[in-house]
């Protein structure tokens, strides 16, 4: 069962046996490349500790899984990030001891910044009972559609407001979005090179031991809040996903227009095409 921790950008799964707290896209070290242009701006690294200390406090999960993106450089790792990263995790180990990550398009080399016993998952995502995790870059794994709910991370999600003066108001918020079960594993199956025999459903029983289940997708916000994201509502009306980034909300098998996008705090701002339509 996944639940949303609001007003949090952040999210709990249950299984009859464990809690398992979801963040995605903490990407530390964002600050440094503002720095590298002569903006000063301190450290956000013990703010989103802080934040996701609070969190693990309140809800007190057996586990912590960051949707990727731990870092935000791509391939190499600045100086800062050799200190911030880390002593992030070190302070973190002391509030949990089961910590794993997803790997994101922003994890290169990150391996070597890590305490050995934080855990690094493939970027095509594992599954917590009956929700799949994965990051958003690369296709989920096809195992992952015998879970009914996906999860996601990778578009940092936002809304965008214009008032009548020209004033801009961006709001982070969560998507949430059906499937369509049969596609994805087409695609997914295609992906994988392998052959279609008989039903689609026997298919994916037979070479990945999945069940076609997935209906539904979650696409979740960046935890953390000071570096922005994507203005969902920015896309012109009558434009193809293409300008989404991750290659699911890009295919046909999400229906992206029809996403209902909420709030941090829960409050339910529509459908994504009658936002674009504003």
């Amino acid at each position: 069962m996944l639940n949303l921790l609001l007003p949090d950008p952040a999210a709990m799964v249950k299984t009859e046996k464990t809690k398992t707290l979801l963040i995605a896209d903490p990407h530390i070290g964002w600050e440094l490349e503002l720095q590298n242009k002569g903006i000063h701006v301190p450290s956000q690294t013990p703010k989103i500790l802080n934040k996701l200390v609070t969190l693990l406090s309140k809800y007190k999960p057996d586990r912590l899984v960051i949707l990727g993106d731990v870092k935000y450089t791509v391939v190499s790792s600045e100086l800062g990030e050799w200190q911030d990263i880390p002593d992030f995790f070190q302070k973190l180990k002391a509030h949990i001891d089961d910590i794993a990550i997803v790997r994101g398009n922003h994890d290169a080399n990150l391996e070597p910044l890590l305490p050995e016993n934080v855990k690094l998952l493939p970027a095509t995502g594992t599954n917590i009972g009956d929700v799949g995790i994965f990051h958003g870059h690369k296709w989920p794994s096809p195992a992952l559609l015998g879970c009914k709910t996906l999860v996601m991370g990778h578009l940092h999600p936002v809304v965008v407001f214009h008032d009548p003066t020209g004033c801009k108001m961006t709001q982070q918020v969560w998507m949430h979005t059906t499937l369509d079960a049969e596609v994805l594993a087409k695609i997914l199956l295609q992906k994988h090179g392998t052959k279609i025999e008989g039903s689609v459903k026997e298919t994916l029983q037979k070479h990945f031991h999945a069940a076609l289940k997935a209906t539904e997708l979650y696409v979740m916000p960046s935890f953390n809040d000071f570096l922005g994201g994507r203005p969902v509502n920015e896309i012109h009306p009558h434009a193809s996903n293409q300008t989404l980034i991750g290659p699911l909300l890009r295919s046909d098998a999400a229906n992206v227009d029809e996403s209902e996008l909420y709030l941090l705090d829960g409050t339910y701002l529509g459908t994504l095409s009658q936002l674009k339509n504003l």
